[in-house]
């Protein structure tokens, strides 16, 4: 079960275009979008591999909840995510469930994670710091 963004306290609203809000709920805090409604409908496939990975992982909804928060924000970034290729997306998928699951405290293991994703241990610890920075939160140091 999808959950929406948490608020932040000093966030405000992204108006579309024409002054109408967008569906849903798009979030700016400190200049940077989290998502919009449409990233989660060009990605529905993305986050349905995430939802079945998260499964097989058995996550907790709040693991699963920030993984999906972290895959929304990071491909939102993307100039056309349409180019880019399933490895991409694939690694976005496993690098958000393994931060996602460390936020949390729903830690599991970067193997576990690659296994049920089906990418390389490494492609996960290439991946999830920088995950991290590109959504806006600060990787830990070790």
């Amino acid at each position: 079960m999808y959950r929406y963004p948490t608020v932040i306290s000093n966030a405000t609203p992204i108006r579309a275009p024409d002054n109408r809000p967008e569906p849903f709920m798009v979030i700016q805090s400190q200049g940077v979008v989290v998502y919009r409604a449409r990233d989660h409908v060009k990605n529905r496939r993305w986050l349905a591999e995430l939802e079945r990975a998260a499964d097989r992982l058995e996550l907790g909804t709040d693991a699963r909840s920030r993984a999906t928060d972290l895959f929304l924000s990071t491909v939102s970034e993307w100039d056309d995510p349409d180019e880019r290729d399933a490895d991409s997306h694939r690694a976005v998928v496993a690098a958000s469930l393994y931060a996602g699951s460390l936020i949390e405290g729903d830690q599991r293991s970067q193997g576990e994670i690659a296994d049920a994703v089906g990418v390389a241990r490494l492609t996960i610890q290439q991946r999830w710091k920088e995950l991290l920075e590109e959504a806006g939160l600060e990787p830990p140091s070790w």
